[in-house]
C-alpha cells in the first residue's frame, strides 16, 4: 500500500492589515480610546464605510461603573461618556444609564443600522458598536465581527493595565500610583520633595465608636472623609494615608512654596465649611456633630517605598511628618479647629491669627502657632 505523503509548504495565514495590526501592535496602544480610534482608521483603510464607533467597558472603580468611548470617523475625535455607580449620591438617573450610551450616540451620526456585538465570550463583556455611512453588506458585517474577535486579546491587556492603575489610584492616590507604576517595586526607592502637609482627625471619635453601632460609625467616617479628602483633592493635594479617623495629605511644591501653602489653606477652609454643613444635617437627624482638628506645615519629606522586603507601603516620612502630626495634637488644648505652623505661615498672604510659640512632644524646638480667623 502506498501512503500519501503531504508535501511541506510555506503557506501562511493571510490576514487583512486590520487583523495583522490587532495581532502585532494593538496591545501597545496607549489606552482603550486610542485602540478604538486606531481600529476604526484601519477598518476604513480596508474599505469599510464607517461613520463612527463606540466601545463600552465595565470598570473597577469606586465611583464609575462603566466607560464608553465614542469615535467620529470624519475628524478622528474621541470623547468619553461615564456611567456612575447607582449608589453614588450625586449620580442622577441619566448619569447611571443602562450602558447603552454608545448606541444612542451612534444613532446621531448616520441614519443606517448599527452593528453591535460583544467582545470575547462573556455575555457581560465589552461591547463594540459601529455605524456606517450606508448599511453594511454581509461581507462587511463579517469583517466587523472578525475584527471584534481579534480585538479581544489586546483589549484584555489594556483593560488589565487600566484595572491596575485604577486600583492603585483608589488606594494610593493619583500621584503616588503613578510613581509606583514608574518605579521598581523595591525598598529604598523614592525622592525627597518639599510639600505643604495636612494632618487631620476627628475629635471624640473613641466615644462615638463606643456609643453608636458600627454602621453609624462607618457612615460618620465616610461623611467626614468625603469632605476633608474631597477638599484636598479639589485644591490639588493628595491623601497619602487614612489612619483610623485621621489622614495625612500632601500638597507638593511644584511651582512655589506659596502656591502649595495657599492650596492647603484653601482646602482646610473648604473642609471646615463642609463639616459645618454636615453638622447641621446631623443635628436634624438627632446625631452628634463631628468636631475635628487639622494642622498644616511646610517642609521636606521622603516620598517613596518603605516596609518589609515583600510587603511595601508608599508614603511620606521625615521630620516634617512627625512635626505636623504632633502639631495637630495642640488643636484640643488650644481649642482650635485649624492650626498653621510658622513655616507655612511665612509662605502665605492669607490673614492668620498668631497664638504664640508652643512646645511639641518629641520636637526639640518650640513651634510658632497660627490659626485661621473664625468666619
Amino acid at each position: 500500500m502506498t501512503r500519501a505523503v503531504r508535501q511541506p509548504h510555506d503557506g501562511v495565514m493571510q490576514l487583512s492589515s486590520t487583523l495583522s495590526w490587532l495581532v502585532d501592535a494593538a496591545a501597545e496602544t496607549a489606552g482603550a480610546n486610542r485602540l478604538l480610534a486606531d481600529l476604526g482608521s484601519h477598518l476604513i483603510t480596508d474599505g469599510l464605510p464607517l461613520a463612527g464607533g463606540a466601545l463600552t467597558l465595565e470598570v473597577p472603580h469606586p465611583l464609575i461603573a462603566r466607560r464608553t468611548w465614542l469615535w467620529r470617523a470624519d475628524n478622528g475625535e474621541v470623547i468619553e461618556a461615564l456611567g456612575f455607580a447607582p449608589e453614588q449620591p450625586f449620580a442622577m438617573p441619566d448619569m447611571v444609564g443602562s450602558g447603552d450610551a454608545g448606541r444612542r450616540w451612534l444613532g446621531t451620526l448616520a441614519p443606517g443600522p448599527i452593528h453591535k456585538g460583544t467582545i470575547g465570550t462573556r455575555p457581560d463583556g465589552p461591547t463594540l458598536g459601529w455605524i456606517g455611512t450606508r448599511a453594511f453588506t454581509p461581507a462587511e458585517a463579517d469583517q466587523l465581527r472578525e475584527a471584534a474577535r481579534f480585538m479581544a486579546a489586546p483589549l484584555a491587556a489594556l483593560a488589565a493595565r487600566a484595572t491596575l492603575t485604577a486600583a492603585l489610584e483608589a488606594y494610593l492616590g493619583r500621584r503616588s500610583a503613578a510613581r509606583v507604576l514608574a518605579s521598581p517595586l523595591r525598598r529604598n526607592t523614592g525622592e525627597t520633595i518639599r510639600a505643604a502637609l495636612l494632618f487631620a482627625d476627628l475629635r471624640g471619635f473613641t466615644a462615638l465608636s463606643e456609643s453608636h453601632p458600627p454602621v453609624e460609625v462607618i457612615a460618620a467616617l465616610d461623611a467626614w472623609f468625603d469632605r476633608i479628602a474631597g477638599a484636598i483633592h479639589a485644591f490639588g493635594g493628595e491623601v497619602l494615608k487614612f489612619i483610623g479617623d485621621g489622614l495625612l495629605a500632601i500638597f507638593p511644591v511644584t511651582t512655589t512654596a506659596r502656591n502649595a501653602s495657599e492650596a492647603a489653606l484653601r482646602a482646610v477652609s473648604a473642609a471646615r465649611v463642609g463639616m459645618a454643613h454636615l453638622d447641621v444635617e446631623r443635628r436634624k437627624q438627632g446625631l452628634p456633630p463631628l468636631p475635628f482638628g487639622a494642622a498644616l506645615h511646610l517642609g521636606e519629606v521622603h516620598w517613596g517605598n518603605i516596609g518589609a522586603a515583600d510587603r511595601l507601603d508608599f508614603t511620606a516620612i521625615g521630620a516634617a511628618v512627625n512635626l505636623v502630626s504632633r502639631f495637630e495634637g495642640l488643636c484640643k488644648p488650644l481649642e482650635q479647629t485649624v492650626l498653621v505652623s510658622g513655616a507655612l505661615a511665612a509662605e502665605t498672604e492669607t490673614p492668620l491669627v498668631a497664638l504664640g510659640s508652643h512646645e511639641l512632644r518629641g520636637i526639640a524646638r518650640p513651634c510658632a502657632v497660627f490659626t485661621l480667623p473664625e468666619t
